[in-house]
């Protein structure tokens, strides 16, 4: 039986698709973290009653942080094209959407990072800063220990919000599962390329989900 009868989708054209996926997600999501924990250490200790109290700075960078996360991703890529040429030289293919992808969950990291430290008991801080512990001290030696899970059940949430972006990131030339979907099972007509690009990317949600949970379970402090 000849498989282009029921299907135009190859092993090769799926496996190239994955990789690029894994790829937008991986990358972008490693650079978004560290950005992320940078963001949202700023934050939250320069919050009001923070570690480093300071008020410019705090609003300052709150209003970045709302002004990204208030546009919608296919806006952001758009709008961010310029910036991504210059990066990178190009504005389509994988690394042309590991700007833009890293762009928006940063902030969205940062946020979530900076819950995950509020959440830290205050007698820790002032426990820590009792014994001479320097700012930095304070959040690498206390806060971020502390605060371990939660920010392990963050990025996990931030990796479901950024697979999913990976796949929209797809419809404008990025290649991956998105481009997939876009191009043989919508553009095509071709229903199992829909089916296999849905399953999977469901099983990279459960998989990713799965693995959050297990790991933050492990280190999260009773």
């Amino acid at each position: 039986m000849n498989d282009e009868k029921w299907t135009l989708i190859t092993p090769e054209l799926f496996l190239k698709a994955l990789g690029e996926t894994l790829q937008m997600l991986g990358v972008s999501l490693v650079l978004g973290s560290v950005l992320g924990v940078i963001i949202g250490a700023v934050l939250a200790l320069t919050r009001a009653g923070g570690v480093l109290e300071n008020r410019p700075i705090s609003l300052g960078l709150a209003v970045v942080v709302n002004l990204i996360r208030s546009l919608p991703f296919i806006i952001l890529l758009v709008a961010i094209l310029p910036f991504t040429r210059l990066l990178v030289g190009t504005s389509i293919g994988v690394w042309a959407a590991i700007v833009p992808l890293t762009v928006m969950i940063a902030p969205y990291i940062g946020r979530l990072v900076e819950n995950s430290l509020l959440e830290v008991p205050r007698g820790v801080i002032e426990a820590a800063r009792s014994m001479g512990a320097s700012p930095l001290q304070v959040f690498w030696r206390f806060m971020l220990p502390e605060a371990r899970g939660s920010l392990i059940l963050a990025v996990t949430i931030a990796s479901v919000g950024l697979l999913d972006a990976t796949a929209m990131a797809g419809t404008v030339g990025a290649g991956g599962i998105g481009d997939l979907a876009l191009s043989y099972g919508y553009q095509r007509y071709d229903g199992f390329a829909m089916v296999i690009t849905v399953v999977t990317l469901i099983v990279l949600v459960q998989g990713i989900q799965l693995l959050g949970t297990v790991v933050a379970r492990r280190y999260r402090r009773r």
